[in-house]
């Protein structure tokens, strides 16, 4: 993913969704469906009803990016259907969009930085 850190807040909206739309249709999706706005800088992903597909909107700063990712060999995993909205990490995304399987991949623990050098 572009840009996508440690500190990424990335959501997931579990139910398919109509991939016509685009950025700004995606965007409506987050505001209505997810209850968030979509300018805050967070990664908002959506599925397809087909496992291959996958779309990604967010605010950048200067505009609403749209990413959009079809595998031609495999499937997304995916988290079961249901409604609602899961939250995942930078490098959980990271495997997902590579066709990995996301649920492996262990958020990492949240250090203390420390006071001095050495």
């Amino acid at each position: 993913m572009i840009g996508a850190t440690g500190a990424a807040r990335v959501f997931v909206a579990t139910r398919p969704v109509d991939f016509r739309k685009g950025a700004d249709g995606l965007a409506a999706l987050v505001r209505d469906m997810m209850r968030a706005d979509p300018f805050d800088g967070a990664i908002y992903v959506f599925r397809s009803k087909r496992t291959d597909r996958v779309k990604l909107v967010f605010w950048d700063g200067t505009g609403v990016c749209l990413f959009t990712k079809r595998l031609e060999d495999s499937d997304f995993h995916w988290p079961k259907i249901e409604d609602g909205v899961m939250r995942l990490s930078a490098a959980q995304l990271s495997a997902l969009l590579e066709g990995l399987d996301w649920r492996r991949v262990r958020q990492a623990k949240d250090t203390v930085a420390p006071q001095l050098a050495g």
